[in-house]
């Protein structure tokens, strides 16, 4: 059951046009390995017979998503953002509202951490944190808020003790953050290709290592997506290891290492 080279460029085609991700030639055994157990699950020995189901089955097509994007995430990643959110709160903890959207939130790590922040500094009702992903499985376990409990180790110790519940009996091993957290977070699913004006508008968007799986030109039109949502004078914060150098958007101005803001 090997996937030949004409089979994977009919499947690279579509997952391109249809969530922007590239994968080049050398990418051909791992979307081998991810789609196999698709297989094994309709009986079928060869890939052309899944290609059919995809193309006729929305719902199958959603699944081979969910299967071939990456979700790697942890608690509290790269502190530098956390320390710049945290500056933000405080010099505008008198705002109403203070909003911000996950953009990639795979299992909703990092929205949790954001709503972390947000609840220990603002009124419950002066904050809200949007988490969104293309992988429908990773929004369901965001949903659950249920994580294993070395997940726990890079969470600061005080927020630990106030929004994280050790899990018991069928849960031990793990641990759910507090459900008076997750009533200001929601998930949804959210394909990045897509302006989406109902999402509201935000005041810090995060966007985090997830440019890279686009070419130049899927960058700029997720971006231009994205700032459509972001409140003139708000922040955009992508992956330290991420640069828009080549992407020339006019109302985005760098404001820092791997943060920029939107000047109109």
């Amino acid at each position: 059951m090997n996937l030949n080279t004409v089979e994977f460029d009919k499947f690279r085609t579509i997952i391109f046009d249809e969530i922007g991700i590239v994968l080049d030639d050398t990418k051909i055994s791992l979307l081998q390995n991810r789609l196999y157990s698709r297989l094994t699950f309709y009986k079928i020995e060869n890939f052309t017979d899944y290609l059919q189901i995809v193309r006729q089955d929305k719902n199958e097509k959603t699944q081979m998503f969910n299967h071939i994007t990456t979700n790697e995430t942890y608690f509290f990643r790269e502190h530098q953002h956390f320390d710049f959110l945290n500056a933000q709160i405080q010099e505008q903890s008198i705002k109403k509202e203070f909003n911000v959207w996950s953009a990639a939130s795979s299992v909703g790590a990092e929205a949790y951490s954001i709503a972390m922040l947000l609840d220990d500094t603002l009124h419950k009702n002066q904050w809200r944190v949007l988490g969104s992903d293309i992988n429908t499985n990773v929004i369901e376990t965001a949903k659950e808020g249920l994580y294993k409990e070395s997940w726990i180790d890079k969470i600061p110790d005080e927020y630990r003790i106030k929004y994280c519940l050790k899990g018991k009996r069928k849960f031990d091993g793990k641990f759910i953050i507090d459900r008076k957290l997750q009533n200001n977070v929601k998930f949804t699913r959210h394909n990045l290709l897509n302006e989406d004006h109902s999402l509201g508008l935000f005041d810090v968007i995060f966007l985090r290592n997830v440019l890279i799986y686009f070419d130049a030109q899927t960058k700029f039109r997720v971006l231009s997506n994205i700032l459509s949502n972001l409140k003139v004078g708000g922040y955009l914060v992508i992956g330290l290891t991420e640069s828009l150098e080549n992407i020339k958007i006019e109302n985005l101005k760098k404001y820092q290492s791997s943060i920029y803001i939107k000047m109109r």
